[in-house]
């Protein structure tokens, strides 16, 4: 055991696959874990040779990573959170313990990534990163080619203004868009403020894997190419800063708006 080298022990404990590091550091405050015999503390790295115990039980080697896309139909929440009905995992029934990168809203649809590597995830959620994310969208009435010039451009949203995207018109009511932004609802609310409102919204594509032939509830493991591009598209990005933070407004508003209840999360 050595305190500054090696793997810090809640993010060794994570790795296992058999919970997250913040139920890791219960575990090591409660005194459950111990590392060759002796009592584990907070802030203490694993070394190789380690022998890592959680209730008394050794921890098996940390699993091979799961990269999966999944077509997340309506009425699904994004949520690991078990006692949720209709939770993601629940629904995709993978064996091992796995999460999802980012989120989609429960009435929307389509292409989403599940992964048990934490390491990936802020890698791909930071928006500074502008990685791709494609949607297609109905709206509730027909728009014209000022409606398509408006949605590319900024929109005041969230107290900030989205960033410049790619909109094209697919049909009298239905557009396709590429963001690299990921704000709270950030399409249902940029909808909003040009007078309409989204019926349906399906995402087809997140960076270079695409939603393809999937059908509703399916899901496939990403190829090998396909990890490899994205180990290559995110080589360069900070995994430090929690996805939880990104897109949120700067200040928090004094009051809800009772039409507009607040939503937490990266939803689209």
């Amino acid at each position: 055991m050595s305190e500054s080298s090696g793997t810090r022990l809640n993010k060794f404990i994570s790795d296992t696959g058999i919970c997250s590091r913040r139920e890791a550091d219960r575990l090591i405050e409660e005194g459950q874990v111990r590392i060759n015999g002796q009592v584990a503390l907070m802030g203490t790295r694993v070394a190789d040779g380690d022998q890592v115990m959680v209730h008394g039980k050794p921890l098996r080697a940390k699993p091979k990573a799961v990269y999966l896309a999944y077509n997340k139909p309506v009425g699904i929440t994004c949520t690991t959170d078990r006692q949720v009905q209709g939770n993601i995992v629940d629904a995709v029934r993978y064996p091992q313990r796995i999460f999802p990168i980012g989120r989609l809203d429960k009435p929307s649809e389509g292409l989403i990534l599940l992964t048990n590597d934490g390491d990936i995830v802020n890698k791909i959620l930071r928006a500074g990163n502008a990685h791709e994310k494609e949607y297609v969208v109905t709206v509730d009435k027909a728009f014209s080619d000022e409606f398509v010039r408006r949605m590319s451009a900024p929109i005041p949203i969230l107290g900030t203004m989205t960033k410049p995207c790619k909109v094209r018109q697919v049909s009298a009511d239905t557009f396709n868009i590429v963001l690299t932004q990921g704000l709270n609802r950030q399409i249902r609310r940029m909808t909003e403020y040009l007078g309409y409102n989204v019926v349906r919204l399906k995402r087809v594509r997140i960076m270079n894997v695409r939603l393809g032939g999937l059908r509703a509830g399916q899901w496939r493991e990403l190829s090998a190419a396909e990890m490899a591009l994205i180990d290559q598209m995110v080589a360069g990005s900070s995994k430090t800063e929690e996805a939880s933070r990104v897109g949120k407004p700067a200040h928090k508003p004094p009051h809800k708006s009772a039409n507009r209840p607040a939503n937490k999360g990266r939803r689209r």
